[in-house]
């Protein structure tokens, strides 16, 4: 009986130190769970605060653009003045395309890429492009004698009857849709200048300058879109359906650039082309028995 009586202590000790032990676990982890709480929502609320307060403020009005109102207007512009859609015409002329897929020159995606790459680089493309530097920079600099003597020399720098109308008929249409939804001050002295003789890469110059649109951007869209046109021709021809279109599109992209970047820094001595058979395919399409195309 004594023996059980010693022991009920030791054991009601080892319940009690046993009951303080859960307890200071139960304390311990209510804390952390207390302090893992509010470090979440610190962190949650020093997060989304932020966030609130910005969303909840107008943005400036030139934010996230990277443009300023010139640049914004300069690209506003350009995308307009060429995109398929400008009513000059474009779509009607295929500049000698039509005879080379008649010939068996163009047959196929490749074909038509190899073919527009060289006219790009080596030849009407090239030659175009210089034409709108030189323009750009004498209608910026005012120089009506220099602007008459490019205009002039770049009416006659064709190789057949059918691309001076293209060139001459577009450059026509480009100036006189521009003078009307987008007159500005000196359009008309730029373009009396030229006595008359204004082709389309000169006509593209000549407004650009005006509207003091860069140069380099304005060589860049000119391109896409003369490179875009050949495509849509080649396309309609061949045919092509769209994916493929763009897949030659994209192709041409390092192409239009080294041609731009030659183009600028290109002088009036630097003019040639070495495309004969693409000079050839528009001689023959004058006389070619059934044509959809102008050119």
């Amino acid at each position: 009986m004594r023996r059980r009586l010693m022991i009920m202590p030791s054991m009601i000790m080892a319940t009690i130190i046993m009951m303080i032990t859960i307890t200071t676990v139960i304390t311990i982890i209510m804390a952390t769970t207390i302090t893992t709480t509010n470090i979440a929502t610190t962190i949650i609320t020093t997060t989304i605060t932020p966030m609130l307060m910005i969303t909840s403020e107008p943005a400036p009005a030139d934010a996230g653009s990277g443009m300023n109102a010139d640049e914004a207007a300069a690209l506003y512009r350009l995308m307009t003045w060429l995109s398929p859609s400008f009513p000059v015409g474009a779509f009607s002329y295929s500049s000698g395309i039509e005879w080379a897929v008649e010939a068996g020159d163009i047959t196929d995606a490749a074909s038509l890429r190899d073919w527009l790459a060289a006219m790009l680089g080596d030849g009407p493309g090239f030659c175009d492009a210089v034409f709108l530097a030189q323009a750009h920079r004498t209608a910026s600099a005012q120089d009506a004698i220099a602007l008459r003597e490019i205009a002039e020399l770049a009416a006659a720098f064709v190789p057949s009857r059918e691309r001076q109308l293209e060139t001459s008929t577009q450059g026509r249409a480009f100036i006189e849709i521009a003078r009307s939804a987008w007159a500005c001050d000196g359009l008309d002295g730029m373009v009396a200048a030229c006595d008359g003789m204004i082709v389309y890469p000169t006509a593209v110059g000549i407004l650009s300058a005006a509207h003091a649109v860069p140069l380099a951007p304005a060589m860049h869209a000119f391109l896409h879109a003369v490179v875009s046109n050949w495509i849509s021709a080649g396309a309609r021809l061949v045919p092509l359906g769209q994916t493929d279109s763009q897949r030659v599109l994209a192709s041409l992209e390092a192409d239009v650039a080294a041609t731009a970047k030659r183009a600028l820094e290109a002088s009036l001595d630097d003019l040639g082309s070495a495309t004969f058979r693409a000079d050839l395919a528009s001689l023959r399409h004058e006389t070619q028995y059934t044509r959809l195309f102008r050119s």
